[in-house]
């Protein structure tokens, strides 16, 4: 089974372009969807978080604040090294175990879609990286509209991530996502 990794910075595309590609029979993995499993309440690699980032993470019912781990995350000069190495590996685990349920399906080919990938571990099991790019002000707005965010946290969220150079240099495949019909023209000529 072909296995590529799909990343770009936030705003870019990448669940457009990953739901795209389920629609052409891939089996999509979304990193958001195993992030929020390792982190649910009452998780081991929650109450880590907790510890390492103050308790005032979480809500009153237990749960994780996202928000709150996102403002302590970007206080911190090392705040986004220290997240990657809690979730990671948690993560990493059941993308092998989702892929693993793919190759039981019949899938042929499988993308996994994540904002992370290039600093994870699950980087290594990717044949392909494909990264999705898109001008700063496109993606500012697509954020605030999807996240419900101020400009000022979203742009702190962008800032949580390295620059452009580092995914583009680590890409195997460049979609550039700025026009209407860019990810279906690019997505179209992949096996």
């Amino acid at each position: 089974m072909k296995i590529y990794g799909l990343t770009g910075k936030t705003g870019a595309g990448k669940s457009t372009a990953a739901a795209l590609l389920r629609e052409k029979g891939w089996y999509v993995i979304d990193g958001d969807v195993l992030a929020r499993q390792v982190t649910q309440k009452g998780s081991p690699v929650l109450q880590t978080l907790a510890s390492v980032f103050g308790a005032d993470i979480l809500l009153p019912d237990g749960s994780l604040d996202r928000k709150a781990l996102v403002r302590k995350v970007n206080a911190r000069a090392d705040g986004k090294q220290q997240l990657d190495a809690i979730t990671h590996p948690a993560i990493d685990a059941l993308l092998r175990a989702e892929v693993q349920k793919a190759q039981n399906a019949g899938f042929t080919r499988c993308v996994f879609d994540a904002a992370a990938l290039l600093e994870s571990p699950s980087k290594a099991l990717c044949e392909k990286i494909i990264v999705v790019t898109a001008p700063e002000s496109v993606r500012l707005q697509r954020i605030r509209s999807r996240d419900g965010l101020s400009e000022e946290d979203a742009r702190a969220r962008m800032r949580m991530q390295k620059e452009d150079d580092y995914y583009l240099s680590q890409a195997d495949i460049i979609i550039e996502n700025n026009t209407p019909n860019a990810l279906e023209a690019a997505l179209g000529t992949l096996e």
